[in-house]
């Protein structure tokens, strides 16, 4: 102990099975700016735990205060880097680990040697693999945890630090291959991680929708960071074993350019209807609901496929007209439509076996578990024996949430890049994200590959946006209500991004054809098509059909409003100036949007010939 430093003392002095005033005034004499002095101090402080908790030797510590003053002490020195470094040795992330599970700690409303362990890969990412490697076994011994504990404390670390561990392919390839493939060894009917997660997500959204009180750790932290585990695994597993492309890429733009390419193995399948249960009966938060666990969901739901042959597990069974537009308060009930799932077993196949057989099977096992696992939440008994429960449509689901989503932000009929706007969405998301459009983006996404996966999603979903009975009277991006909001967002300088990623769902909505976009009027899309390199003009009306309504009148292919026929002399000279500041409108629009040069824009050369500039 001589070389120890004297800054120290205080606690080095302290007595066998010390009182906890004492230990916690020894604490209280360290300086804990000290950072020498404080890396010292969690060695020691970790050595007495490892001899009080576990080995039972002498120790400064007794049980009560190993539990009660010095573990959250360990946890609050290892908050700083320099002293995790220490806690992130193979020994002392053992020792965490072994004094995480013993009797004295596993019980507390916080694991404080859990959160230590957690703190510490964190902040040292060398940490993550060697608390996965042979030396520690850690991942093991975090999955059996998270299998066997029924506690949010316990569920929320242990899969908080699985994600940590599991979120680079190059370091943790084989842990994750392991994690997916191999079956559990303690468990009795040869489940695998896969179904450990499954467990663990429908007990938690029971949880939820309970709306059961709870003190300590919540359900949403829990749920949110067992799927940021499942994202990882979804995203990682199917490269690592040269899975093939499912369908369509989605390009997500962005700054650089990345796509969400859904590569997907049939092991993953158990982890689907989870995820569709948890994104379907989730209770709505307010005043919107891209909130973590949901914001969480849509990540993980982006990353699988959209196809013919997973398509009833995402839709259901759909009747041939088009869902018309529901308002976000039906939203439970309004996607619920559908034939019936069969009653079959919900135990999933082993991995092995799901790899053999045919992927359509795989599908039919994951979609009968969908449906036994919605029948779990119903209220009453006897409908569960009565009545048959049917596969929802994810479409709807996603378009209703993304609407009361924009109509929490883009109230009445605001400019996206109004600075209301902008305050608003500070005032309600308390996240370190850079901008409303990474929260939304997913969620455009997410409807963008539906349109490209499935043809009749894509026809509910335009229909839904897109009504027959759309009032044309009036401007269409001024609508207040979801179209509105979308295509003002295309419009916005703002929230570039998130434009982009909408320009691209209707895109994919209209059949990826430029002159079918323009039912909602050119003008919306000029600017839009001319950064993704499409240099059209509206369609000629001497070679193209005139579009009509519904009722038969003509569609103005520039607006996308009904034109209203009308001698040019008829116009008062208040309307000349309405239909004058329209074209000012679209003008400056078009400008802004990078598709006509300022040089181009006749609004602006009159102008400057009215000031006397050339």
């Amino acid at each position: 102990m001589s070389n120890l430093s004297p800054a120290i003392q205080p606690y080095v002095s302290l007595p066998l099975s010390a009182p906890t005033s004492d230990v916690i005034a020894a604490f209280r004499a360290i300086d804990p700016h000290d950072i020498p002095a404080s890396k010292a101090l969690a060695q020691l402080i970790l050595d007495d735990l490892k001899a009080a908790l576990i080995d039972g030797t002498v120790s400064r510590l007794s049980k009560q205060g190993a539990v009660d003053v010095a573990l959250p002490k360990l946890k609050d020195l290892g908050k700083v880097p320099q002293v995790a470094g220490v806690l992130a040795s193979p020994a002392n992330l053992r020792h965490l680990l072994s004094i995480s599970s013993t009797p004295h700690v596993e019980g507390l409303k916080e694991n404080n040697a859990l959160r230590c362990i957690a703190n510490t890969c964190l902040l040292i990412e060398p940490a993550r693999t060697t608390f996965i490697g042979s030396d520690v076994n850690g991942g093991n011994v975090a999955l059996d945890l998270l299998q066997k504990s029924s506690s949010l404390e316990t569920i929320y670390l242990t899969s908080r630090i699985l994600f940590l561990c599991t979120a680079s392919s190059l370091s943790a390839a084989s842990f994750i291959q392991w994690i997916v493939e191999n079956k559990r060894a303690n468990s009795s009917c040869s489940e695998t991680a896969i179904d450990v997660l499954t467990t663990k997500m429908d007990n938690l959204l029971h949880t939820l929708v309970a709306g059961k009180s709870v003190s300590g750790t919540s359900p949403e932290d829990a749920m949110t960071d067992l799927l940021k585990l499942i994202f990882n695994l979804c995203v990682h597993y199917p490269k690592l074993v040269d899975a093939e492309i499912q369908s369509p890429e989605v390009a997500a733009s962005g700054q650089d350019h990345r796509t969400v390419a859904d590569y997907w193995s049939p092991r993953l399948d158990g982890l689907i209807p989870p995820l569709l249960r948890a994104f379907h009966r989730l209770p709505a938060q307010s005043p919107h609901p891209l909130v973590p666990p949901m914001l969480h969901i849509i990540h993980a739901l982006i990353i699988i496929p959209v196809n013919a042959s997973n398509r009833t597990l995402w839709f259901g069974s759909q009747p041939p007209s088009p869902p018309a537009r529901v308002t976000p308060t039906d939203s439970a009930t309004s996607s619920l439509s559908g034939s019936p799932c069969p009653d079959t077993n919900t135990n999933l196949p082993a991995a092995k076996e799901k790899e053999k057989e045919p992927k359509t099977r795989a599908i039919d096992r994951a979609i009968s578990a969908f449906a036994a696992g919605r029948r779990s939440f119903s209220w009453s008994s006897s409908s569960r024996s009565t009545t048959p429960v049917a596969v929802p449509d994810t479409a709807m689901r996603a378009c209703e949430l993304l609407d009361s989503t924009l109509a929490a932000f883009f109230q009445g009929d605001h400019d996206p890049d109004e600075a209301v706007v902008r305050n608003r969405f500070q005032g309600h998301w308390s996240l370190n994200e850079s901008s409303m459009g990474d929260i939304i983006t997913p969620f455009v996404l997410l409807i963008t590959r539906f349109c490209l996966g499935d043809e009749d999603a894509k026809l509910r979903i335009r229909n839904w946006f897109v009504p027959e009975s759309l009032d044309r009277t009036t401007p269409l991006e001024g609508r207040d209500d979801v179209l509105g909001r979308c295509l003002r967002v295309l419009q916005s300088v703002y929230h570039d991004r998130l434009g982009k990623c909408v320009g691209e769902m209707f895109f994919a909505m209209y059949d990826s054809n430029p002159t079918n976009l323009t039912t909602l009027g050119y003008g919306n899309f000029a600017g839009f098509l001319f950064n993704k390199g499409i240099a059209t003009g509206p369609p000629p009306t001497d070679s193209t059909p005139q579009m009509t309504t519904s009722d038969g009148l003509p569609i103005d292919p520039i607006t996308g409003q009904v034109v209203k026929e009308r001698e040019p002399n008829d116009m008062t000279e208040e309307e000349k100036e309405r239909e004058a500041e329209k074209l000012f409108v679209l003008f400056d629009r078009l400008e802004r949007s990078g598709a006509l040069p300022p040089s181009q824009n006749p609004i602006r050369k009159a102008m400057q010939k009215g000031s006397g500039g050339s």
